[in-house]
């Protein structure tokens, strides 16, 4: 049997996000645990010639038998992580039906874990902040994600944040860890509810997305006008967390296989 590992993020227009993916994949892949297995960096949508099928077919003309597919997601909240093991044969999670079909594939497949809680990932929101935070202990983080209006994915959003909010509070030595999606849109209250509930402590704001663009830029800073709170709309990507993760996950498949 012959492994391979298919890497899926969601794809964006920007060649920017494009880039800061397929950089931490490969980082991921040219690690001594990793070499020498074919790696494949896919997407969702948008990237043509690197969908999800382009790269099943691709490591399946390498000769791989033995599939690991690994969701490059922020959350098993997430429909898309959802909708794209439907698509590798699993059952739903819940009655919410994925539209990308069956893939066409022989391989034996393995699906993997997106990232939800993680002790690299709570570092290196810690060092996003960093710059922003002056006496911790007098200091709330507020962690903000897309989140998700669906109960069972929204129930695996708020378990998955509420976990790594903690993780940072405890890390960073902050007096008070938060959390808010903006599907359904509760920054605004859930930023106010804190400053009223604790009016002597500073708020951070934590966006959790893996590369900067609208959500961060845009989004984020609308819902929250007019109220205070200290942001720097700093992303996941580049980091080395994000490539340690992925070779953690890579090669604790490997060794179990």
């Amino acid at each position: 049997m012959k492994p391979g590992i298919l890497v899926i993020s969601h794809g964006s227009r920007e060649a920017e996000w494009v880039r800061l993916v397929d950089e931490a994949v490969a980082a991921a892949a040219a690690s001594p645990r990793v070499q020498g297995v074919p790696v494949y960096s896919s997407f969702l949508e948008i990237v043509e010639g690197r969908l999800i099928q382009d790269g099943i077919d691709a490591l399946e003309e390498q000769g791989v038998t033995d599939l690991f597919v690994l969701p490059l997601f922020l959350s098993s909240g997430s429909t898309h992580v959802d909708e794209i093991g439907q698509a590798f044969g699993l059952p739903p999670v819940a009655e919410l039906e994925g539209d990308l079909g069956i893939f066409r594939v022989n391989a034996k497949v393995h699906y993997g874990m997106p990232i939800d809680d993680d002790p690299d990932i709570a570092e290196l929101l810690l060092s996003n902040i960093k710059p922003l935070s002056v006496q911790p202990e007098e200091e709330t983080v507020m962690l903000i994600a897309h989140g998700s209006r669906e109960k069972v994915f929204h129930e695996r959003w708020q378990h998955g944040l509420n976990q790594l909010a903690e993780r940072l509070r405890k890390l960073g030595g902050f007096a008070h860890s938060a959390t808010a999606m903006l599907l359904p849109d509760q920054a605004a209250d859930h930023l106010r509810a804190l400053q009223e509930e604790r009016p002597n402590e500073a708020v951070i704001v934590v966006p959790l997305f893996l590369s900067k663009g609208y959500f961060t830029n845009t989004v984020i800073p609308s819902r929250l006008k007019g109220l205070d709170y200290r942001y720097n709309g700093q992303a996941m990507l580049p980091h080395p967390a994000i490539e340690r993760w992925l070779e953690r996950r890579m090669t604790a498949w490997l060794q179990d296989r």
